[in-house]
């Protein structure tokens, strides 16, 4: 088999490296996130292997650019202009998952809804409601305590024990009803218990007379997880062992159409 001329054109001078500059930053700012949002050099550094010029030279753009802000304390905290681009998302990931949400509420009869997990808290981005007279609703947009919530523990059952108490420690565990779980060796066992099943439950720990069931979207570009909710004489252990397979085969299928998104025009 004879071989063909290549007819790639020749790349612009520096255009490597300006894609690996990008790279570079995007990795930064993930790697400020996974921090809590604000970090020194010398931590970016260690945490990248990148030399502390490059960081500088880095942070530096970002920081004119309105994605990293410098303290008073010289650290670096992520900047204002994310919460635009975070929002923008949050709705299109959650405009995307609306018709595997109306799936679930055709299949289990119960309001479906989409979470993610926005530093401490949980922030509800999609919900497609149930066509029950007596049915769960809750606010797109709203923000809870991850303790309280199906989807606090199916966001948080493969997060390292150590950074789950720390965040325990941060936002409280106050008790929304006397079911709330308000000790992290307690919340620590459900999220044990949530590995084992492959699910999460809120059995009227955030609103007394409603049970949630909720699975993590495997492999999600954010941590992201998906529930149905209902009056808790309907969503029964019984009910549950139907429901929970349903949940996992939607979830599964959402996570491929985000991954194929993802690489589309790539």
């Amino acid at each position: 088999m004879s071989s063909s001329p290549t007819t790639d054109a020749p790349k612009p001078a520096g255009a490597s490296g300006g894609v690996q500059s990008l790279e570079r930053a995007f990795d930064l700012l993930e790697r400020m996130a996974d921090a809590g949002g604000e970090v020194g050099l010398s931590e970016l550094s260690a945490s990248s292997g990148l030399p502390l010029p490059t960081i500088h030279r880095l942070m530096r753009t970002l920081v004119v650019c309105g994605y990293v802000r410098q303290q008073p304390n010289r650290r670096y905290a992520l900047g204002p202009r994310l919460i635009r681009l975070g929002e923008s998302s949050a709705r299109l990931l959650g405009t995307w998952a609306r018709p595997y949400l109306a799936r679930l509420v055709e299949e289990t009869g119960e309001t479906a809804n989409m979470a993610l997990l926005d530093g401490d808290e949980i922030v509800y981005v999609a919900q497609v409601p149930s066509k029950h007279s007596m049915r769960m609703f809750t606010e797109v947009g709203r923000r809870v305590l991850p303790h309280s919530t199906g989807v606090g523990k199916a966001l948080l059952a493969h997060t390292p024990p150590e950074e789950v108490r720390a965040l325990l420690a941060r936002t409280g565990m106050p008790a929304a009803t006397e079911k709330t779980i308000t000790t992290p060796d307690a919340f620590l066992d459900a999220l044990d218990l949530v590995r084992r099943t492959g699910y999460a439950v809120d059995d009227n720990e955030q609103e007394i007379g409603v049970r949630c069931l909720a699975v993590p979207v495997p492999d999600s570009p954010t941590a992201a997880a998906v529930s149905i909710s209902g009056p808790a004489g309907r969503v029964t252990e019984e009910a549950t062992e139907r429901i929970v397979p349903v949940l996992k085969g939607i979830a599964a299928e959402l996570s491929q159409a985000l991954a194929s998104s993802g690489q589309q025009g790539g």
